[in-house]
């Protein structure tokens, strides 16, 4: 009996369709590992399963990152755009709380079945395939339903076992597609972390320079630029002000100005409470503005007197408890808008300027107090040095009354009139000191004359105190130096030594002279029988000011030696002891051949 060639056999058939299963699971592969669009890869699969299956539809939940909710992934049915079921409820919910493979003939017939959808749906569910998708630990990711076998057949065990090889690859492709995302979220946590690190390495730049700034500032104003400046640059914006309350008033100046309206600016003020930034001063809270012009805080009558349009604004207070001003950016470069993180670093830089500003105003005030205080120690100074001279020209025009002889007169006359020439050279010495001029004028000096000079002076300083003067003038020949300047060294030690040994009752003060050829060196030593140098000066002694238990002392006295000194190239020291007395050294150049008679120096500025 012959067959039919175009009809297949049931074996043929059969061979087919496991064929076609076979291809489709190869497209699942090929697919599971060439795509990472989780919905098309599962819309893929799912479309796979329900074939093979010769089923009706299909469904895949994949499990929320709590593990307490199922929800569609991918749904076969047009009426129904998403369900979600609680782990435990119907038989999704059933093998996702389980990990068990479901085979249900008829469903209505199991308790665990839900027909709430069905009704829903309009649906009828007869038999259900349903298993558990799990990750390479074991953990339950997901569940795919199969319904309604075609045939009104129930699915058989070889459709079990075809079922679970599919749905294990579903669970690679969500897996895989987790990981992925997962790989995703962590890359972009890492760019933001980045992103922020990068901003907090700018701010921390930021605010080194700007405590650079603050430092390097010689004036409040000068540091208000150079911070305003640095903002705007960092924040990004078109201008930028800072107003700060003028004392005793509720106005508030533009004391810094940034932007092409500056020089309209600068210097003028505005009521406490008008416009944003004295609403900010006022309240001393920060304002964040993205439509200025329909703000009923914006100053309008300014923006338009200047001529100047603000987009947006960020403005925050300079001081917290009590107003000191504002801290105002105008126009967020980019055409976009400030923003909080902005906002939060324009507030970190206004702390640290209110900081500045009240410090430089304190530094301010006590260099006013200090200069003050400075005036009246100098004139302190120069009435008392006065006294030597004034007694001088006192004693003098006494004996020019007395004395009818013209010769004798006309010598007391020229006496009086040396004596005005110390004072105004001691008048000039201490106007230089305090201005920090450094001018000598050098000439040729003959050491037996000067000290003569000096030794007469000095015996009217030292008059009425008990005190033996004594020069040992080992060196009698020149030496180059400001004659009216080193007078004035020798006037301040003598006096020094003199205050000195006054609590002794009187003392002994010599003045040696010594040249050293060999070193080059013109030698003066000034020894005294006082007390000694105190403790409390050791150190500072030749600072300004520098003075302690001196009922008349001002501490100028050692701190102009010192200057004279290294203006004419020369050193000072002193050993002291307070049962033996100080003496003090000073060493000159003892020739200058590059130095003609009469030449004025300039020598480099000496620290005071």
């Amino acid at each position: 009996m012959d067959t039919d060639p175009t009809v297949a056999s049931p074996l043929e058939e059969q061979l087919a369709r496991e064929r076609e299963k076979f291809r489709s699971i190869q497209q699942i592969a090929r697919a599971v590992g060439s795509t990472l669009d989780l919905d098309d890869l599962l819309h893929l699969i799912v479309g796979k399963i329900t074939e093979l299956m010769d089923a009706d539809r299909s469904t895949l939940y994949v499990m929320d990152a709590l593990g307490s909710e199922l929800w569609t992934k991918v749904l076969q049915a047009d009426e129904l755009r998403e369900i979600r079921l609680k782990v435990g409820q119907g038989i999704a919910g059933y093998v996702a709380k389980t990990g068990e493979l479901c085979n249900i003939r008829d469903a209505y017939d199991d308790p665990r079945f839900s027909p709430e959808t069905d009704r829903r749906s309009g649906y009828r569910t007869r038999s259900i395939l349903c298993g558990p998708m799990k990750d390479n630990t074991g953990r339950i990711i997901g569940v795919v339903q199969v319904l309604n076998k075609r045939g009104d057949m129930p699915f058989s065990t070889e459709d079990e076992e075809l079922f679970e090889a599919l749905v294990s690859q579903a669970s690679i492709a969500v897996e895989n597609s987790q990981l992925y995302r997962s790989v995703l979220d962590n890359n972009e946590e890492l760019e933001r972390t980045k992103r922020m690190l990068e901003r907090r390495v700018q701010e921390l730049d930021l605010l080194l320079d700007i405590e650079q700034q603050v430092q390097g500032a010689t004036t409040v104003d000068e540091m208000l630029d150079a911070l305003l400046s640095r903002t705007m640059t960092l924040i990004g914006a078109e201008a930028a002000s800072i107003l700060l309350l003028d004392e005793g008033s509720d106005q508030l100046a533009f004391r810094s100005v940034y932007g092409k309206h500056r020089a309209a600016l600068k210097n003028r003020t505005v009521q406490m409470g008008s416009g944003i930034s004295g609403w900010v001063a006022q309240h001393g809270t920060p304002a964040l503005v993205d439509a200025p012009q329909a703000d009923p805080r914006h100053n309008s009558e300014l923006a338009r007197e200047i001529g100047f349009k603000p987009r947006s604004v960020l403005c925050v207070p300079l001081g917290q408890r009590s107003a000191r001003g504002a801290l105002e950016l105008l126009n967020k470069t980019g055409r976009s808008s400030f923003d909080e993180d902005d906002l939060r670093v324009v507030t970190l830089i206004a702390g640290r300027a209110t900081q500045a500003i009240e410090l430089a105003r304190a530094k301010e005030q006590r260099i006013k107090e200090n200069r003050l205080a400075a005036i009246g120690q100098m004139l302190s100074g120069v009435l008392h040095d006065l006294k030597t001279p004034m007694t001088v020209i006192s004693g003098y025009a006494q004996l020019m009354a007395q004395d009818d002889d013209q010769q004798s007169r006309q010598e007391y006359s020229d006496q009086i009139l040396r004596q005005f020439d110390v004072v105004s050279a001691m008048m000039r010495e201490v106007l230089a000191f305090a201005r920090g001029e450094s001018r000598v004028l050098i000439r040729k000096v003959y050491m037996h004359r000067f000290l003569k000079e000096v030794q007469e002076a000095l015996r009217h300083e030292f008059a009425g105190r008990h005190i033996e003067l004594e020069v040992e003038q080992n060196y009698r020949g020149v030496a180059y130096m400001d004659e009216i300047k080193f007078r004035r060294v020798f006037h301040n030690i003598g006096r020094n030594a003199a205050q000195a040994m006054e609590s002794n009752g009187g003392g002994r003060f010599v003045i040696t002279v010594d040249a050293d050829p060999d070193s080059d060196k013109l030698l003066f030593r000034f020894s005294d029988t006082g007390t000694g140098i105190p403790q409390e000066l050791e150190g500072r002694l030749f600072e300004l000011f520098a003075s302690h238990g001196k009922r008349e002392g001002t501490g100028l006295g050692l701190a102009i030696v010192k200057k004279i000194v290294d203006d004419h190239d020369g050193e000072i020291s002193y050993v002291s002891d307070p049962h033996s007395g100080t003496t003090f050294t000073i060493s000159l150049p003892l020739s200058r051949p590059g130095v003609q008679t009469g030449e004025v120096r300039l020598p480099p500025q000496t620290a005071l």
